[in-house]
């Protein structure tokens, strides 16, 4: 039924009190609309309006009652329930889909990367063997170290700049050099340094920084420092040899690595009884030589005081055993510390004895008199006037020293090391026969010890000799050799002309430890035993009162040898500036068992070999006699005819 009070409309009560326009007390007419009471308000004048605009002010009176909420109409929810289990079906699949991926094709790989995430791989590295002198004393030996290295990525950030405080104090290293390897946070390890000793590391450990930790290594120490330094050579950062024995003979030293593989977890710690494989590390072996500790001692030491004393750019000494072939000492000076050899130059690492071809002057002239003598031309008393200078081809030669012409035995001329009469003696064979005496003696070849670096020297083809060159030659200038090339001449005249290949290995162990010594060294037969001995005695004539190297005599000890001093060929001036000084001899003379050599390279203060390198020579002889208990033989030298009567 309608509602009360409201008139106009069917069934409709109107509201008490008020007419159809809400005026009270008014009546309006009706506009048409039937049951509906009008809205329209006369015009002006009378005038009839038409429809009205309803009046936008609330008519006065209580407010009417709430409309009712709209009703929301929801649609089939049969349909709803249709179109969620679709969406849930497609969603499965897809996750079905990827763990079949995931489980059936993709399972092995997947194993694996995660595996390759846990599994660790570690080199276990070997020991290096030894090397040791022929007494077996250490020259040269493997101790435990530790590599202490960082995981920026497990450093607290916050305790980054204390690490790097910590770090750089204890390992004596930049700060900035430890902050820098921490700011790398995409790496997970980063070695800070190699080499650190056990106790170090352990206190750096004892500070307990995340994300810092050790690693067993193994670092080379040398207990002699320079203590044949050049011949031994040193190891890199990755313990593998670079030079020297280190690097020939890196296969014998180094063993082999061992393997480890640990599974680690998220924290970079092992994960408790899970799989490991290990393959443990063979040790390197060790090698002996056959240097006497003592002795190379005492040549490095006379022989860099020399250097020091005469400025000279460097010096080589070499003491063999003459009956052995053996190398006792191969000294070198200015050396380089084998626990520091970063910081020394390249020419200091050297080993000059054996790398090193400089002309050897008067000492090669023996090589001359024993051509000479093996074609039988000459004796030790044969007679020649010796003027102070001689033409050969284009150039005019002199001795070192001016001089009236003078009567001299060829023992007088290798005595007083006159290159005039050494010329006149060479004229006497032919250039074929003293170029085929030169390559018996080794020279223009390697000498087989074995030694790194070794150089051959230069011998020119004898074709190819100039008229003028032919003449050098003959006194030591125009070829070129190494101390080690000039020591084993002289090795070959006081075995009684028995050429020894030079050694110096003694032996190295075998996987038990025990010790294989190298095969013998051959000898070679260069030239007759009576002109080794006659040569001998001339060689002592040298070394005598009348003869240049009497700074070389020893007390008590019959010496034999023979000074040199030959101009030197500098790259650096690009033709011969300088000197090079020696003295090579052996002792006891008429026994010999041991030689010495010494070379002084550019010295500054003098630079004749009797006056530079013969006291060298007589330091390292005399001490080497007394630490291998060589006595004197007792006997006294022969009276040599320098001079024979007009």
């Amino acid at each position: 039924m309608g509602r009360p009070g409201v008139a106009g409309k069917p069934g409709v009560a109107g509201r008490p009190g008020v007419s159809g326009n809400g005026a009270p007390g008014h009546s309006a007419p009706s506009t048409g609309a039937p049951g509906r009471a009008g809205t329209g308000r006369p015009r002006p004048g009378g005038a009839p309006s038409g429809p009205q605009r309803p009046n936008p002010q609330r008519p006065a009176g209580p407010p009417g009652p709430p409309r009712p909420p709209a009703v929301l109409r929801l649609g089939n929810p049969a349909r709803r329930l249709r179109a969620a289990l679709v969406v849930m079906a497609i969603v499965l699949s897809l996750f079905a889909g990827r763990l079949v991926q995931l489980q059936g094709f993709d399972s092995k790989v997947l194993q694996a990367k995660a595996a390759q995430q846990r599994v660790q791989p570690e080199t276990l590295p070997a020991r290096r063997g030894s090397i040791t002198d022929a007494g077996g004393h250490d020259l040269a030996v493997t101790v435990e170290a530790r590599e202490v290295y960082v995981d920026p990525k497990d450093v607290d950030p916050a305790k980054r700049d204390l690490v790097a405080t910590t770090l750089a104090r204890e390992l004596n290293k930049p700060k900035e050099e430890i902050a820098a390897a921490l700011a790398k946070t995409e790496q997970r390890y980063i070695p800070l340094a190699r080499d650190v000793e056990p106790p170090r590391a352990k206190r750096i450990m004892g500070f307990e920084l995340k994300g810092v930790g050790v690693k067993e290594t193994y670092r080379r120490l040398y207990p002699g420092n320079s203590l044949a330094g050049g011949l031994l050579g040193f190891v890199g950062v990755d313990g593998r040899g670079l030079e020297g024995l280190e690097s020939a003979y890196d296969d014998i030293l180094a063993g082999k690595d061992g393997k480890q593989s640990i599974e680690l977890g998220a924290n970079r710690q092992r994960i408790p009884m899970t799989r490991s494989q290990r393959e443990a590390p063979v040790p390197g072996r060790d090698v002996r030589l056959t240097i006497d500790r003592d002795i190379q001692w005492a040549a490095e030491e006379s022989l860099a005081r020399q250097v020091r004393q005469t400025g000279a750019r460097s010096g080589s000494v070499i003491v063999m055993d003459v009956r052995t072939g053996q190398i006792l000492a191969m000294a070198n000076a200015p050396q380089a510390n084998l626990n520091s050899w970063q910081s020394a130059p390249a020419e200091d690492r050297a080993n000059r004895a054996a790398s090193e071809i400089f002309e050897p002057g008067s000492t090669n002239k023996v090589i001359t008199a024993a051509a000479a003598m093996e074609a039988g031309v000459v004796d030790p008393d044969t007679a020649f006037r010796v003027p102070d200078h001689i033409q050969c081809a284009d150039r005019q030669l002199r001795d070192s020293h001016p001089h009236a012409p003078e009567l001299l035995t060829f023992t007088g001329i290798l005595a007083e090391s006159s290159n005039v009469g050494t010329i006149m003696v060479a004229d006497k064979i032919s250039s074929q026969r003293l170029y085929d005496m030169f390559r018996s003696f080794g020279f223009g070849a390697r000498s087989g010890a074995g030694i790194p670096g070794e150089q051959a020297g230069l011998l020119p083809q004898w074709q190819t000799w100039s008229g003028s060159q032919r003449c050098t030659i003959a006194y030591g200038q125009g070829i070129s050799v190494t101390a080690l090339q000039m020591a084993g001449v002289y090795q070959t005249i006081a075995n009684g002309g028995v050429r020894v290949t030079p050694s110096i290995v003694a032996g190295t162990t075998d996987a038990h430890g025990a010790f294989v010594p190298s095969p013998a060294a051959k000898g070679t037969r260069v030239i007759s035993e009576t002109t080794a001995r006659r040569i001998a005695l001339m060689l002592e004539a040298a070394v005598g009162h009348e003869g240049t190297g009497e700074e070389a005599s020893i007390e008590g000890y019959r010496v034999a040898g023979k000074t040199g001093t030959a101009m030197r060929y500098d790259e650096k001036c690009a033709g011969y500036c300088g000197y090079t000084a020696t003295f090579v001899g052996f002792t006891p003379a008429d026994q010999p068992r041991l030689m010495a050599l010494a070379v002084i390279q550019d010295p500054k203060k003098g630079h004749y070999g009797g006056a530079i390198a013969a006291p060298v020579f007589k330091d390292v002889m005399t001490f080497a006699l007394k630490s291998r208990k060589i006595p004197p033989t007792g006997t006294k030298a022969p009276e040599m005819l320098l001079r024979p009567a007009e």
